[in-house]
Formats: structure tokens, sequence, C-alpha cells
């Protein structure tokens, strides 16, 4: 396993070890360039059963999620533009036969019958619930969040619509 100092992205890439999926976590000092500019790199390439290979970028949210001024939020699954650009660049790099996948890692912090899903992964000390969505799917449906920080992200009823628990076989 690689030494991820992210704690979302080494209980993903613990949780493909567990279910004996193949796959390749990119290095993340290494920026690509297209174009004459950097574009940033995805987590992990996934080799699934299926035949389509997933470009995973993974994003890690805590659920729930507690704001500042005592709100608690769920689903949280922003991310900045350009998370959306450089996915869709490797996409279409990549071509026929990949597809560029969003993976929101919750930690999950609320009590076991409060978890969000039937299946957990266990990791350390914590414990995880892994979702999925197609970048297509996500662009189609996000939205502006914050122009001082350059995000998007999908209001949490369509998400939970479209996001599925992931499924890498």
């Amino acid at each position: 396993m690689t030494r991820r100092h992210i704690h979302y992205e080494a209980a993903f890439e613990d949780y493909l070890r567990s279910c004996g999926v193949p796959y390749i976590a990119v290095d993340e000092q290494r920026k690509a360039i297209f174009s004459g500019n950097r574009v940033k790199s995805f987590d992990f390439l996934v080799y699934r059963d299926s035949g389509i290979k997933w470009l995973v970028d993974v994003k890690g949210r805590k659920f729930p999620y507690d704001t500042s001024d005592g709100q608690r939020r769920y689903w949280e699954n922003w991310i900045t533009r350009e998370d959306l650009e450089g996915l869709r660049q490797w996409e279409d790099t990549f071509g026929e036969g990949f597809r560029a996948m969003l993976v929101f890692a919750y930690l999950l912090l609320g009590p076991p019958a409060r978890q969000p899903l039937a299946f957990v992964h266990p990791f350390r000390d914590d414990l995880y619930a892994f979702m999925c969505i197609s970048l297509a799917d996500y662009r189609e449906l996000c939205r502006p969040r914050s122009a001082s920080w350059d995000t998007v992200s999908v209001p949490a009823a369509r998400f939970r619509e479209l996001a599925q628990p992931i499924q890498v076989a």
C-alpha cells in the first residue's frame, strides 16, 4: 500500500486491497501538463470486473459535518472547479473504456445506529462509507457553491438519488 497521508484516500486504498481489486495509486506529487497547463491528478486507476476502468478522485468528508454556527450537514459533496476540469481532461485523454468517478469517502462520526449505509469499512480506529458518482452525472447536476473558493456541489437530495454505495467489482 502506498504511504498516503490523507486518511480518506488511505481508507479507500485499504478497501480496494481488502476486496482484492486491482488498482494503481497515482503519485500526486507529480503534476501532468496538457497544452502547457498543469492538470490536477486523480488518485487511483481502478480495474473493475465489468471492463470499464475508473479514474478515481477521492473526496473526503465527515458524516455528519458540524458547521461553526452549530448546523449539522449530511452528504457534503462539494468539489473545486479544478477537480471537475482535471477529471474531464483525464477522461478525454484516456478515452473509451475509462470513466472518471468521484468517490466520496465519508468518515462516520455519529453513533452506529445512524450510519447512512449498510456497508461500512473499518480502517484504523474509524469507520468509512464510500459513495461514487460519475463525473458526467456530477457535472450535469452541480451548482456553484462558493465563488471565493471556486467550488460547486450537488444538492444533497439529488446527490443521494444518483450517488451509489461503492461497488468496485
